[in-house]
């Protein structure tokens, strides 16, 4: 069965048979204006202008698959639908009323659709490959992959930008406080996203500031906050910063989060979240401004250099409190710093020039992941195999995007490699 969006694609590319048009009341309709598509609530066209019979009418056009689609969607109690001046349905199946008591005019496009435009849609729509078009990708040009790509990357930074906007709207617009907040999230990677986001929100940046020219401070407080200084210890070095983080608790009046949100099970002890504390605890350290003096980078190498770090003395040879293990020095690694920049620095850099219309910004952000290796996963590998270039974490950033955003839920007629297939 098709669906609405293949009607609205339709008619904003103006594929119909308008030849001798005549409503579901045989009234003769001549489409003049077809309208601006409209992606919010409220109906699918705006400002169209249709002459039915000798009269023009200037207005909203509204489209459904049936007709009573209308009712469904309960457009009959919304406003919003006052000034529809044209019904488009693929199917009349009953007559419908407009919001001011009187008949509204309706057209049929089940007999107007090109047999073509029908198939193709069919084929895209309907098959269950890994994406819909898998069996026609590679006759599909360059420009289309390339366009795809584009809009597939911006769709993927303006996502995953979301989450910073409810952290700065949160904390007031404070980009050192959102930030912040924003990089400790990713810093406990899947598993501990929201324990270390929880951290960060208990544990506010201007506080970290007034303590930062002691390392053993801000591991106090983020440990003290982590909920992981409850314990009796053994070692000298926890019952050091047990005793640290008395004094701040009281001199900053802190609450520490739940021990029970932290997750160890399942992880490798070098992503244990007391090594990735300490590790964090060591960039803010080392980092005047963390928000400042990231987005002042002009190079992956700069950044990496922020990034670049290891735990403090007493990790190198323990993963837990009281626990001793091999003697190892715990850094991060490029790849996890590579993860890092972009899942953090670049969505951030983007948003940033984004609510600023700052171009530089928003530029920096994709010539960041121009210059970053493409990531490595079974969904890329599968993209590999399809025969498409992936040169970097630009390419690979937009075919995940690509993959879960638009081929997963079957938005092919919102995709230009699906537009090109549709059109030949």
């Amino acid at each position: 069965m098709i669906k609405e969006d293949f009607l609205h694609y339709l008619w904003k590319l103006k594929k119909i048979d308008f030849s001798g048009l005549i409503s579901t009341d045989n009234e003769e309709v001549t489409i003049l204006d077809f309208g601006s598509y409209n992606t919010d609530s409220g109906p699918d066209f705006f400002n169209a202008k249709v002459k039915i019979n000798d009269t023009i009418w200037a207005g909203n056009i509204e489209m459904h698959v049936y007709s009573s689609d209308w009712i469904k969607h309960k457009h009959h109690h919304d406003q919003a639908y006052k000034n529809v001046i044209l019904h488009v349905v693929y199917e009349e199946d009953i007559k419908i009323k407009s919001n001011t008591g009187t008949k509204l005019p309706t057209i049929e496009l089940k007999n107007r659709i090109f047999k073509n435009d029908l198939k193709n849609y069919k084929l895209l729509k309907f098959n269950k490959n890994w994406i819909p078009c898998e069996k026609a990708i590679g006759q599909v040009s360059s420009l289309s992959i390339e366009n795809a790509l584009e809009k597939a990357l911006i769709n993927r930074l303006i996502n995953k930008s979301e989450h910073l906007k409810s952290i700065l709207d949160d904390k007031q617009n404070n980009w050192d406080e959102a930030f912040y907040i924003f990089l400790a999230r990713y810093f406990g990677m899947k598993t501990n996203s929201d324990a270390f986001e929880a951290l960060a929100k208990k544990l506010p940046y201007k506080i970290i500031l007034k303590e930062k020219d002691d390392l053993n401070k801000i591991e106090a407080l983020l440990f003290g906050q982590a909920g992981m200084l409850n314990e009796l210890f053994v070692d000298e070095y926890p019952l050091f910063l047990k005793n640290e983080y008395e004094h701040l608790k009281n001199k900053y009046n802190l609450a520490p989060v739940p021990t029970s949100i932290w997750k160890f099970s399942k992880l490798r002890p070098l992503n244990f979240p007391t090594i990735r504390i300490s590790q964090f605890a060591n960039i803010l350290f080392n980092q005047n401004h963390i928000f400042r003096n990231v987005f002042e980078c002009n190079n992956i190498d700069c950044l990496i250099k922020i990034f670049k770090t290891q735990t403090s003395q007493y990790w190198e040879n323990h993963f837990i409190f009281d626990e001793q293990s091999i003697n190892k020095k715990k850094s991060i690694g490029k790849k996890s710093i590579e993860v890092l920049i972009i899942n953090t620095v670049v969505p951030a850099l983007f948003y940033f020039g984004y609510i600023n219309n700052e171009t530089l910004y928003k530029e920096k952000a994709i010539d960041l992941l121009i210059n970053l290796p493409a990531e490595n996963n079974s969904i890329i590998n599968k993209w590999k195999n399809l025969n498409i270039n992936i040169n970097s974490a630009f390419d690979s950033q937009a075919l995940l995007e690509l993959k879960q955003n638009y081929c997963d839920k079957k938005r092919c007629l919102e995709c230009p490699i699906g537009n090109e297939i549709m059109n030949k």
